[in-house]
């Protein structure tokens, strides 16, 4: 049986995703600081003028220290509502996926998801990655770390912020991913959120996942 330790994302991508995959049990790190510019916080999809980021704006009160990391614990980062996110990320997703052969099958639990406004980031991505679980029918084991620890145990591989959303030299690992048909352009765009596979391919992304080496 393998393990992983690794921090929660906002709608994963797909390399986030095929790690998980080679894994039987999965330890989320609850007790790390947010790092900001991160996957933490943000997401890419694929739309008809290519990759945009989609970001969730995080409460004031959420202060950074110098070094980029928040000084609140990543279970005490909130979610900043007054700005209108929810529905520019939304009409982003379905510009950019309404025309995608499994959107509609979707959609709806998404968006009660999305919309469902839970106060702290950490509570909006376990609920995002649970249901994209239930989406991908991958069967394996979440829990949730008891405390920080800078090494892991013994056997548990620690990824922890191997997938990074700033400079491609930070990415420990670089998956080879395989083209499938996307909603825009001849240019397959890889490493995309989740949710571009899932909308695009249904239920062959858990074995499209399970082939990348």
């Amino acid at each position: 049986m393998s393990s992983c330790l690794i921090e929660l994302h906002y709608l994963p991508s797909v390399q986030y995703f095929t790690t998980l995959a080679k894994h039987n049990v999965i330890t989320i790190e609850r007790h790390e600081h947010f790092i900001k510019q991160s996957y933490r916080s943000r997401c890419v999809i694929n739309t008809s003028q290519g990759p945009q980021t989609l970001i969730v704006p995080l409460s004031s009160k959420s202060n950074a220290g110098s070094n980029g990391h928040f000084k609140s614990l990543i279970t005490e980062v909130g979610i900043d509502y007054s700005q209108k996110w929810l529905n520019n990320h939304w009409r982003s997703i379905q510009a950019a996926y309404a025309k995608a052969p499994f959107f509609e099958y979707y959609a709806d639990a998404l968006h009660t998801v999305l919309f469902k406004q839970y106060p702290y980031l950490y509570e909006l991505n376990m609920s995002l990655l649970t249901l994209c679980l239930k989406w991908l029918k991958l069967e394996i084991q979440i829990q949730e770390s008891l405390a920080y620890e800078k090494a892991t145990p013994l056997g548990e591989i620690d990824l922890r912020n191997a997938i990074s959303a700033k400079k491609k030299g930070l990415i420990k690992y670089e998956p080879h991913f395989k083209p499938y048909t996307q909603v825009f352009g001849n240019t397959f765009v890889n490493n995309l959120s989740i949710i571009d596979l899932i909308f695009c391919t249904g239920p062959q992304a858990l074995t499209y996942l399970k082939e990348v080496e």
